[in-house]
């Protein structure tokens, strides 16, 4: 089953699809999607990020970085102060030469997991949603390591606009990705081809730390980035998750 969370009528609602371009809500009235605003679907806890989690996208940047698929996970914290929902628009800073789009699967965590081993792991997971994590190139400080500036920046990071059920996704490593901006495909990729699957990233994050119901892990993107400008429309899209569609706009 798909949840959404939309503000409407002066208050915070649960939603769920309803025909094409509406959604329904609790009382069972059914609205345009376009009438709501929408937030992300639940209120997350820690937001983990995964970077250079695709071997093609590793290839792209290899001018600007040293790894190998040997090395363990890059992973960096974010603020809730970088999450918007569905159909909302991201500030592009006035002296960013290169701020692209990520396509990404996000995990969300359903239940404690402390010291959960990789065969456990998918236990834990309560379902998935789709993200946008935007990054400015020229911030990176000398090297490919996120940093504050690249990715806590307020709304740079889109998440939504449904949180699927893991019943819903039997194999979360089996889904396609697409971008597309102002209509025009940019990025397609596949899950499969990430280097750190789930079940491991989940058995290497709960060795170091307890994750809790509603944390998110944001898993990387494929290769296909390419610089975005104000008035560009970006959707992001999974198979079996949906589409998330946002606007850049002028800081």
């Amino acid at each position: 089953m798909k949840h959404g969370r939309v503000m409407f009528e002066g208050r915070v609602q649960a939603v769920t699809p309803g025909q094409p371009g509406q959604v329904l809500l609790p009382c069972g009235r059914s609205v345009a999607e376009t009438e709501v605003q929408w937030l992300p679907p639940l209120e997350f806890g820690t937001i983990i990020a995964l970077g250079l989690n695709y071997a093609d996208h590793v290839k792209e940047l290899s001018r600007e970085l040293t790894v190998t698929a040997k090395d363990a996970p890059l992973v960096f914290l974010k603020g809730a102060n970088a999450l918007i929902g569905h159909r909302a628009q991201t500030p592009r800073p006035a002296d960013a030469g290169f701020m692209h789009y990520e396509c990404e699967l996000a995990v969300v965590i359903g239940k404690t997991a402390r010291r959960v081993k990789a065969a456990d792991a998918m236990a834990c997971v309560a379902g998935y949603t789709v993200c946008n994590d935007y990054a400015v190139r020229d911030y990176l400080e000398n090297f490919y390591r996120p940093n504050l500036r690249v990715k806590n920046r307020d709304a740079c990071t889109v998440i939504g606009p449904w949180l699927v059920d893991a019943a819903d996704i039997p194999d979360p490593h089996a889904l396609g990705l697409r971008t597309r901006v102002n209509g025009e495909l940019t990025q397609t990729g596949h899950t499969g081809d990430m280097i750190h699957r789930i079940p491991d990233l989940i058995e290497y994050l709960s060795a170091i730390m307890t994750l809790q119901p509603g944390d998110v892990i944001l898993t990387g993107t494929p290769d296909g980035v390419v610089n975005v400008q104000p008035g560009d429309a970006v959707e992001t899209e999974i198979d079996g998750l949906g589409t998330l569609v946002n606007t850049l706009v002028a800081a």
